[in-house]
């Protein structure tokens, strides 16, 4: 049985075995992710074997997979590695205060093990207090990157101003995870200066920098790192201009509601000056890969407004036509309302083949129906007043009635 198959059935301890006795490392650190996953920090073998992973085994990776395996089952499950270090004079207690815990964590930040102070890193990061940023500074330069990699996280976790210019100079680092994790934690930080060197970055020579310095942007929560991720959309690079779409879309997606109108209205305002080709596929990506559905239902929306409405690509239809029928209703209802934004015959022949396809689903259907409302032409008001006589769903054929009200009723 595959890991996948065990993950997917909570098979924890068959997933702890492969874990501690696979002789591939990419099999011991894709378990150990696993049980991260879908472990439970009550199970005290889930915990004993990533612990034991953390500290024995052979492979650097297989080590820090599990001690971010430990952070994804809480704070507890760290503190739990943390005293297995018999050299360590850390009293950490499960309930402890968030001061007396700070206190612990940041004396591990000196263990002789760097799976130990990895994880002391974790814990400050998942407290989120302010007291936890001094102690993490003293370690963005620690001799090993994995540690340095998490120390960034951590700050970017708290999200303190105090980390903004240690942060900056590990923008530098030597290995490209720790620099990567620096500009994230930037990007959450997200205080003038933080967003002054990321935007700096964007025009680094290093492609992969700039890559970077956009996907880190995305984290702002706010506006204002618009016009460069619009900007940025011009790039040479394949890569940053979809890290650049997919980070516009985040702003959107986790800007707070009573300024999400501003950040809306920013984007589009600044779309409007750039190539529709240009934004174009990576939007269709972020509609294809993305898993949350606030990012998806963004992409839908903008599809609908950076496409070429009177030339719209087959490829912009056939994706938001398949939407119609997306699990998540809202996001079907933005692409109702996005595909009414464009033109043609392509989109009113689309409409309607969905619209007869009686093995689409009614909501689907019904909201093809809308849309042929409002873009349709003598096709799509033959079919739907069809649709009134026919033994069709209450709904798709309330939804004729009314779009055949628009076209000028029926015949």
């Amino acid at each position: 049985m595959s890991l996948y198959q065990l993950a997917r059935d909570n098979q924890t301890e068959e997933l702890s075995d492969r874990a501690k006795s696979s002789d591939s490392a990419a099999v011991r650190r894709r378990a150990a992710e696993m049980l991260g996953d879908v472990g439970d920090v009550d199970d005290t073998q889930v915990t004993e074997t990533l612990a034991d992973l953390a500290l024995t085994d052979d492979d650097a990776e297989v080590r820090a997979m599990a001690v971010d395996a430990l952070s994804d089952l809480g704070q507890e499950a760290l503190e739990q590695l943390i005293a297995r270090d018999s050299a360590l004079d850390a009293d950490i207690e499960p309930g402890d205060t968030d001061w007396t815990a700070i206190r612990a964590f940041a004396d591990a930040l000196s263990a002789d093990r760097p799976e130990c102070r990895m994880a002391a890193a974790s814990a400050l990061g998942r407290i989120g207090d302010q007291d936890g940023v001094a102690p993490l500074r003293k370690r963005l330069d620690d001799d090993d990157p994995r540690v340095r990699e998490r120390v960034c996280y951590a700050l970017g976790r708290i999200g303190h101003p105090q980390a903004v210019d240690a942060l900056i100079e590990r923008l530098d680092d030597e290995f490209e995870r720790v620099r990567s994790a620096a500009a994230d934690a930037l990007g959450s930080i997200a205080t003038g200066r933080a967003l002054a060197a990321l935007t700096e970055m964007l025009d680094d020579d290093n492609e992969a920098i700039r890559r970077v310095a956009a996907s880190a942007l995305g984290n702002a929560g706010s506006a204002e790192p618009v016009p460069d991720l619009v900007a940025a959309l011009n790039d040479d690079h394949e890569a940053v201009r979809y890290a650049a779409v997919f980070s516009i879309i985040e702003l959107l997606s986790t800007a707070p509601r009573d300024q999400s109108h501003t950040v809306r209205e920013a984007i589009v305002e600044e779309l409007e000056a750039v190539d529709d080709e240009t934004v174009v596929d990576p939007l269709l990506e972020v509609l294809e890969e993305a898993t949350e559905a606030g990012q998806r239902r963004n992409a839908v929306w903008f599809l609908g407004r950076v496409t070429d409405a009177e030339e719209p690509p087959t490829r912009v239809v056939d994706a938001l036509v398949e939407t119609l029928s997306d699990d998540d209703r809202m996001t079907a209802q933005f692409a109702s309302t996005s595909v009414t934004e464009l033109g043609g015959l392509y989109v009113e022949s689309s409409l309607i083949d969905l619209l007869e396809d009686a093995d689409e689903p009614s909501g689907a259907r019904a909201r093809a129906a809308y849309a042929l409302g409002e873009v349709g032409g003598d096709r799509a008001q033959e079919t739907l007043d069809r649709m009134t006589d026919e033994d069709v769903e209450p709904e798709v054929r309330k939804r004729a009635f009314s779009a055949l009200s628009k076209l000028g009723g029926i015949r």
